[in-house]
């Protein structure tokens, strides 16, 4: 019996939303979006998705903030997280070292590229390693 994965994708552009859930959702996996990290963060505490994928800029609360806040609670420390930034060369590498990021991708991105990072990944966190590693 194969399980669908689940894959939590945050960010306030809709067509970054559109593109990787239609993209993903064509891949098998069942995908859920908010539009910033407050709301993210309730809705991976409420069901905990399998992946997430995170803008950094965002409003109420940014895509750091949110992975942090991830990383620090039990029920949620476990996803890994994507994070996805038009600002990349902006980014401090002290900026991303938060445990369950596990890599950072400048826009624009080529969605076949997240969806097999996305494989990769989830593959990874069932106990199989992938040769991915944090920073962009």
């Amino acid at each position: 019996m194969t399980t669908t994965h689940s894959i939590l994708i945050v960010d306030d552009e809709a067509h970054i939303l559109q593109v990787l859930s239609l993209k993903l959702r064509n891949c098998g996996y069942t995908i859920y979006t908010a539009v910033d990290g407050e709301d993210a963060l309730h809705q991976a505490k409420q069901s905990p998705p399998d992946l997430v994928i995170t803008d950094v800029q965002m409003p109420y609360m940014n895509g750091l903030k949110f992975a942090h806040e991830l990383s620090a609670n039990s029920t949620t420390s476990h996803i890994p997280v994507v994070v996805l930034t038009a600002r990349g060369h902006t980014l401090e590498i002290s900026d991303t070292r938060i445990p369950n990021v596990k890599k950072v991708l400048s826009k624009p991105f080529s969605p076949r590229g997240i969806a097999e990072l996305c494989v990769q990944l989830l593959a990874e966190v069932q106990g199989r390693p992938s040769e991915i590693r944090d920073a962009a």
